[in-house]
């Protein structure tokens, strides 16, 4: 079992390449072992991993992975609030719908304020208006009474991002800061930046001014620099940030014009990578 607890902390934290080195070895030997059910733990650990790096095409195919065996077996239960996440992030709205029905079967039985509260969190993600914040608010409220603390803080996040999304943006900080301040004390390094992420996008000030420039990047060039210093492709930084491709290369473009420099590679000395650029809103 030390095995299995070793990968499910590497890949909570976030920390890709021991996560993804821990989960290869794990899984190869229970395949070596015939034991299915620590292949879809594994898979279930790999869907956590790039949902909280906000890779979510990985993530997304690891979590169908873990949650296409019987929906009795209790990692392909765990499995499908990843696959919700993912599959909404994606666009792969009638698979995360279909995922929310077979979580419901799973946690209605018990419910517990666990299970009913990540029914919550993962229905919240597929409605509108007041009927998704009364949905945040649930999960919130329900996780807030378990000792799931992670699962807490992935409510307090998603709300956050929604929230943004909604433009109340002074809402949406309340909510990030409180998860930053959860996932950061659990070590929970791919969460935490996730979520520093959003923080930026709302308006809040970078805090420590490390690259000087004629002209202060903007909270939305500044992370889109970041993404593409890091290595993200355009799509994917669209993705994450909610915008579109054209959107991206935009603010690429301001950012080069700002910094002075004329391709991707020259970020990785224009952005520092423990530092990030002054902005403003």
């Amino acid at each position: 079992m030390a095995r299995y607890a070793a990968v499910s902390l590497a890949g909570f934290r976030g920390a890709e390449a021991e996560a993804s080195r821990l989960i290869e070895m794990v899984e190869k030997d229970a395949s070596a072992a015939g034991q299915g059910v620590g292949i879809l733990w594994c898979q279930l650990v790999s869907g956590i991993l790039y949902n909280g790096l906000g890779r979510y095409e990985k993530a997304l195919a690891s979590a169908q992975r873990a949650s296409e065996q019987a929906p009795e077996l209790f990692v392909s239960a765990w499995a499908l609030p990843e696959l919700i996440e993912a599959a909404t992030r994606t666009g792969n709205t009638q698979l995360a719908l279909e995922a929310l029905e077979q979580l419901a079967e799973a946690t209605s039985a018990g419910a517990t304020d666990w299970g009913l509260g990540i029914h919550a969190r993962s229905r919240a993600l597929l409605g509108e208006g007041k009927a998704a914040e009364g949905s945040y608010r649930e999960a919130i409220d329900r996780l807030s009474r378990t000792r799931l603390r992670p699962e807490l803080a992935r409510a307090h996040l998603v709300y956050g991002e929604w929230l943004r999304r909604a433009n109340r943006r002074v809402d949406s900080r309340e909510q990030l800061r409180t998860a930053d301040q959860m996932f950061t004390e659990m070590g929970a390094g791919a969460f935490a930046e996730r979520t520093k992420g959003e923080l930026l996008a709302t308006g809040q000030r970078v805090r420590k001014r490390t690259v000087e420039t004629r002209d202060d990047l903007t909270v939305q060039e500044a992370q889109v620099a970041r993404l593409a210093r890091d290595g993200v492709s355009n799509a994917e930084i669209g993705e994450r940030l909610f915008i579109s491709r054209s959107t991206v290369e935009y603010h690429l473009h301001k950012v080069f014009s700002k910094l002075g420099i004329s391709s991707r590679h020259q970020l990785e000395h224009a952005l520092p990578p423990e530092s990030s650029a002054a902005a403003r809103p």
